[in-house]
């Protein structure tokens, strides 16, 4: 059962079901394969657009795990426009301008939370070969996406 929470805006919806034991999946309701869905996308320091797929909440060990998954066309390996330096820069802008946002208007709380970019859509824990996906993980201090380099 999908569960409508607040988004960060009006065309965003996102919904909050569960998906195993370990692991709660917050999902962006905007669907991609239609040609209707309203998902809006995110302008990043590197001039691209991309657009948040899913936020997953995920329990690793005694740590609460915050994903925010996006897919980001710009980064394919034959046809990416930019370097992993604007990539590593677009990830600390979206940690501190949507990540923390979002925490703070769902109550989330984690204590690591990871960007991850994806030339498509991709299932998260599914291996597609033919991605190019980049990750990193920060960690909170003072309101501020501190680089973990996990």
């Amino acid at each position: 059962m999908v569960t409508d929470h607040p988004s960060l805006s009006a065309s965003l919806p996102f919904g909050l079901h569960p998906a195993g034991a370990a692991l709660k999946w917050l999902a962006v309701c905007a669907a991609f394969a239609t040609a209707s869905a309203a998902a809006q996308p995110v302008e990043v320091p590197s001039g691209e657009s991309i657009e948040l797929q899913e936020v997953l909440i995920d329990e690793v060990g005694v740590q609460t795990w915050l994903r925010f998954r996006f897919v980001a066309p710009y980064i394919a390996r034959d046809t990416g426009a930019v370097d992993f330096a604007q990539v590593g820069a677009d990830m600390t802008y979206l940690c501190d301008a949507l990540a923390i946002p979002y925490m703070a208007q769902h109550a989330l709380d984690g204590e690591v939370i990871v960007i991850s970019l994806a030339d498509r859509v991709t299932e998260f824990g599914v291996s597609d070969p033919d991605a190019t996906q980049f990750f990193e993980a920060f960690r909170l201090s003072n309101d501020t996406c501190i680089w973990e380099g996990l």
